[in-house]
């Protein structure tokens, strides 16, 4: 346990004071001008390709990334870093086959593409799940976890820190909403970077007795070998998370698919952007920048092995490893650190209040939106940003409450996020695919899928406990999609349910993009190839 010193703390201080302003500047009005939903939800519909491509990496990583995949990565290696490398494809993919559809069919939420292509049941019944998962796992799972590193590295008492990171991450974007969020994330993403950047630099020198970063990387590939294996063997102790070949062409994808392409967190920055180039732009930078997160996140944690080898618990390392750095640059790392939590926390904090007030709240009550038609009225809109305003709030509340139960008894939080995950998955992938590429999909079919998807990752779960989960995704898309299939042919929905249009949708996609998109393939074969 340590404590910041006095230029650690003022460091700290200005970061915090800092970014709360800035976040209320670029977030302000114009005179007259009161906020709307389009405002607070999709920050005004103008965000730049920097602001959504630096957006989606610090909505991604926060502590379930930094402390969880860290901790991951002292407990089985590189090859966890494939959730990270195999992500940088996925959103090439979103950006080529899934933006084109959204945004020409002007899609502010998931649940509202799921009304507009199935019905009316189909989208209730997702929001709902959407809710639950997201206070209950992600919110409680990020601000946990933060507050295990702001307890090991500062010295404060985790339940203060618990309360400090929400409370926080609440006011930050309370005011602002999304646009709070983005316009101030390049910051946060910089940040971010350039701190993880003097871990790894750190760690590795310390390794090598202070001969620099390559004599330490060779050192750390000759004394635990066997964590820089990418695809593990059947019999590797940690096969069961990550199985084999498996994370390249297995289940892996159906988590990626619907983490980036159809979660309401992550895409929604897309959804705000100014046009679609724009967006497109946004995931090729954030692609990028998915590639060298390994190094800021996975490489600590593996260094840990030799740095601190009786650690209690795997998600220790991270914050042990910043232990290294001098008093004021732990201050600028510590700042960091708390920007990706608070980043991501106020990201899925906007997110739970856009689903909550857009997909139940106002369709429940018959209010037109801004962001759906443009026929909003004045007195409903400031109702409705209010009404965002207190779901967040209650929120962070509830996530407060509900994180030591449900996360504090895991040694590997990243892990448990992405198994439990798994339960749902493999439907929503199936629902949203098949929406997007498949005219004759029906409601009845999507329900099926979704509740196949849980009962039978249950079934999977109970009845072979050893079956890697990974797989178990993917066996279960494969039994939903079928299903799916075969309930959509045989129970007809209306006619008219199905209101989103193709005209005019093109997958065409500029030379720039093109060009980037194959750097990035490149880049993994070459990865893929070293640490096989």
């Amino acid at each position: 346990m340590t404590s910041l010193s006095q230029i650690d703390l003022i460091v700290v201080i200005v970061y915090a004071i800092g970014i709360f302003g800035l976040a209320q500047w670029v977030s302000r009005e114009k005179a007259g001008h009161a906020k709307d939903t389009s405002d607070y939800f999709l920050a005004s519909k103008s965000l730049p390709w920097w602001a959504i491509g630096a957006s989606l990496i610090a909505a991604n990583i926060s502590a379930e990334q930094i402390v969880g995949m860290s901790g991951s990565g002292y407990a089985i290696g590189l090859a966890i870093a494939s959730y990270e490398w195999m992500a940088a494809l996925t959103l090439l993919i979103v950006g080529k086959f899934f933006l084109p559809i959204f945004l020409r069919n002007e899609i502010y939420t998931m649940p509202q593409f799921l009304e507009q292509r199935y019905g009316k049941i189909l989208p209730v019944l997702m929001a709902v799940f959407w809710l639950a998962l997201y206070v209950f796992v992600n919110l409680t799972s990020i601000i946990w976890l933060g507050s295990i590193a702001v307890n090991k590295v500062a010295g404060v008492d985790q339940d203060a820190a618990l309360i400090a990171l929400g409370a926080f991450a609440l006011l930050y974007q309370l005011y602002g909403g999304l646009k709070a969020v983005a316009l101030t994330d390049i910051v946060q993403v910089t940040l971010l970077v350039l701190g993880g950047l003097v871990i790894s630099y750190l760690t590795l020198n310390e390794i090598s007795g202070g001969q620099g970063v390559i004599a330490g990387f060779g050192v750390l590939t000759d004394r635990v070998p066997g964590h820089f294996d990418m695809i593990l063997s059947s019999d590797h102790p940690f096969y069961k998370d990550l199985p084999g070949i498996s994370v390249l062409v297995g289940g892996m994808w159906i988590a990626n698919l619907s983490y980036w392409g159809f979660n309401q967190y992550i895409i929604q920055r897309a959804l705000a952007a100014k046009n679609l180039g724009e967006a497109q732009k946004g995931v090729v930078f954030a692609a990028y920048l998915k590639l060298i997160m390994p190094v800021i996140i996975v490489l600590p944690g593996i260094a840990a092995v030799i740095l601190a080898p009786e650690l209690g618990k795997p998600d220790e390392a991270y914050p042990t490893m910043m232990r290294l750095l001098a008093p004021g640059l732990l201050g600028l790392v510590f700042a960091a650190l708390i920007a990706a939590i608070i980043a991501s926390t106020a990201s899925k904090i906007n997110s739970i209040a856009t689903i909550f007030t857009l997909d139940l709240y106002a369709k429940g009550r018959g209010i037109n939106t801004r962001g759906e038609n443009g026929t909003g009225v004045e007195g409903q809109e400031k109702h409705l940003v209010l009404v965002g305003r207190i779901v967040a709030a209650v929120a962070v509340v509830i996530a407060l409450i509900a994180a030591r139960p449900l996360i504090g008894q895991s040694d590997q939080a990243f892990q448990f996020i992405q198994e439990f995950s798994g339960f749902f998955t493999p439907g929503i992938t199936v629902i949203f695919l098949l929406g997007l590429f498949w005219k004759g999909a029906r409601e009845w079919g999507a329900i099926v899928a979704a509740i196949a998807s849980v009962l039978l990752s249950y079934a999977f779960k109970v009845g072979m406990p050893d079956f890697p989960f990974m797989n178990r995704m993917g066996l279960v898309f494969l039994i939903s999609l079928a299903l799916a299939v075969i309930v959509s042919l045989v129970v007809k929905g209306r006619g008219d349910a199905n209101r989103v249009t193709m005209e005019g949708v093109s997958f065409g996609t500029p030379a720039t993009f093109n060009i980037a998109g194959v750097g990035v393939i490149l880049i993994l074969i070459a990865l893929y190839a070293t640490w096989w």
